[in-house]
């Protein structure tokens, strides 16, 4: 493994002192609303205190966008050797085989699950329709409602953790940083509007934050994923690995001034055909698989047709496919583009690629341990070993699945053996008064912006050591008068935090001279043994 250190501006985003905040004491702290957050309540036992933290609207998550569904081995003439094997290809040789078959072994019990819970799967004569998505060798995604398969299954666990008295959820309430003490971590330091910073003391804490798309000017994701928890997570000295891992969906809605849609894998696993500009069908240059190659090659191939095009996208093309299984398939695709006067199953889309997934994260074991003691991590916030070097299609539901049950067990029995103490450590975040310290000549936005778009330039689908050099420089530039400032509100805390991450992201990139899954360097095109390592992170101490 290549072990890099980086160091922090400060160990807290904002000063505080015990004797001036409000304390609230809990057994397991869950930061994070989405399925891995959710998953982990429902793992807590019910004679446990729990508190579940979510940014925003607990509606308001990544898992809540997820559109093409649950990868599992629910077909007679499927195995789970085959989604095993199908995990370990898309991984290009980073994915952990064991890690890989416990988890797809489980797949199938929490479908199931998730059907005990309400959950309203697609069927077709009685029977879970299934379909495939872009590395898969079978059929074996389970979707619901067409297209809004995260919808359906959030509504379903947010409905579980509902009829549990002993989990509270906060909504609105934005994580600051993680305490620690003594080598462990022991809750977190929280803040809402209404009642400004709040000390969460837990014997268990459970990161579950979601991912880090929003530090690209294209992106999937939702204003929320701003990589908050691994900034958090880093500062408090637990490890990071594969942090230049962010996968690129292949297919984005591309209308200039809109606002960016996903367009869901299953629709070329349904049979579009992407073209380009002149109407060729350009994936046959490319790879084998055609449409249904893996992630990383189908977006790179687009990437390349819009240069030797020099076009600013590429076309899904849908007019082949039969209208009412168009219509049945994908209503929500299908309302998002008529707002824009497209109607799919007659025209073509405008598609781009975007900043999807953040495979790397912080370093967890089978269980969902972090290095940290007494944290845990789930879901997209997580580096677990499933995914490798490119994540497999609807593997990320299965994996909050998987982990969020795991950590909360492992985050429950732990409680449970810990005698409550209503007390705390004597921690203090004091700093000098700066004269500097006019957060007025700040335009966060403008910076905000100016660093998604460095990101997309050369933290992007093709990267280079002069590029990646550039981008190093700039953010450090940034972030140096950022990080010094102590911000009141979220907004700037988040770029506090996106800034780091940036960092964590740019070092990894620089550290790997290959290119493997989603990591692409033009100047090292192609894969070498010698890189196979993770890369991981510490904070300088």
């Amino acid at each position: 493994m290549t072990a890099l250190t980086l160091p922090v501006r400060r160990r807290y985003l904002v000063q505080f002192n015990p004797k001036r905040v409000p304390h609230m004491f809990t057994d397991v702290l869950i930061l994070g609303g989405g399925i891995a957050g959710m998953r982990a309540a429902l793992s807590i036992d019910t004679k446990l205190e729990t508190v579940v933290v979510t940014k925003d609207a607990v509606t308001e998550s990544n898992s809540s966008y997820a559109q093409g569904g649950i990868a599992g081995v629910l077909d007679p003439l499927d195995e789970i050797a085959n989604h095993a094997a199908d995990t370990i290809a898309a991984g290009k040789g980073m994915c952990d085989p064991d890690v890989v078959e416990s988890v797809v072994a489980e797949a199938a019990e929490r479908i199931r699950e998730l059907i005990s819970y309400g959950a309203h799967f697609d069927e077709i004569n009685g029977e879970l329709a299934l379909t495939r998505e872009g590395g898969h060798s079978h059929r074996r995604i389970a979707h619901a409602l067409g297209d809004a398969t995260g919808w359906e299954v959030m509504r379903a666990v947010r409905d579980a953790v509902i009829q549990r008295e002993t989990i509270q959820t906060w909504e609105q309430t934005f994580l600051l940083d993680l305490l620690s003490w003594d080598g462990r971590c022991c809750g977190a330091l929280v803040w809402n509007p209404q009642h400004g910073k709040t000390f969460v003391w837990a014997k268990s804490t459970i990161l579950c934050t979601g991912g880090a798309g929003r530090l690209y000017r294209e992106s999937t994701n939702p204003d929320i994923a701003t990589a908050d928890g691994h900034a958090a997570a880093f500062r408090a000295g637990a490890e990071v690995r594969d942090m230049e891992l962010m996968q690129f969906h292949p297919t984005v809605l591309y209308i200039a001034g809109s606002s960016r849609h996903l367009i869901s894998e299953a629709v070329r696993g349904e049979g579009a055909f992407l073209r380009n500009v002149r109407g060729e069908r350009f994936m046959p240059e490319y790879s084998p698989q055609l449409e249904l190659a893996p992630r990383d090659e189908v977006s790179r191939a687009i990437t390349s047709e819009m240069a030797r095009t020099n076009h600013p996208c590429v076309y899904l093309d849908l007019t082949h496919l039969d209208r009412d299984l168009i219509a049945e398939r994908f209503p929500n695709i299908g309302k998002v583009c008529r707002e824009f006067g497209l109607d799919i199953a007659s025209d073509l889309i405008p598609v781009r690629p975007g900043a999807h997934y953040m495979i790397g994260g912080v370093t967890v074991d089978e269980l969902g341990a972090s290095s940290l003691p007494g944290l845990w991590a789930a879901g997209e916030v997580a580096s677990t070993g499933l995914h490798g070097a490119n994540r497999l299609a609807s593997n990320s539901l299965l994996e909050g699945l998987v982990y969020g049950r795991r950590c909360g067990a492992a985050a429950s029995e732990h409680a449970l053996a810990t005698p409550d103490r209503f007390s705390m450590p004597p921690l203090v975040a004091e700093w000098p008064a700066s004269d500097d310290q006019d957060d007025e000549d700040i335009d966060l936005d403008d910076v905000r912006n100016s660093l998604m778009s460095l990101m997309w330039r050369h933290v992007g689908i093709s990267r280079n050591a002069e590029g990646l050099e550039d981008a190093r420089v700039q953010v450090d530039f940034w972030d140096r008068y950022i990080s010094s400032r102590e911000f009141q509100k979220p907004r700037g805390w988040e770029l506090q935090n996106m800034l780091l991450v940036a960092r964590l992201m740019i070092a990894s990139a620089m550290a790997r001279q290959e290119s493997r899954g989603v990591h692409f360097r033009s100047d090292f095109p192609e894969p070498r043994e010698d890189q196979l390592d993770h890369v991981s992170l510490l904070a300088a101490t």
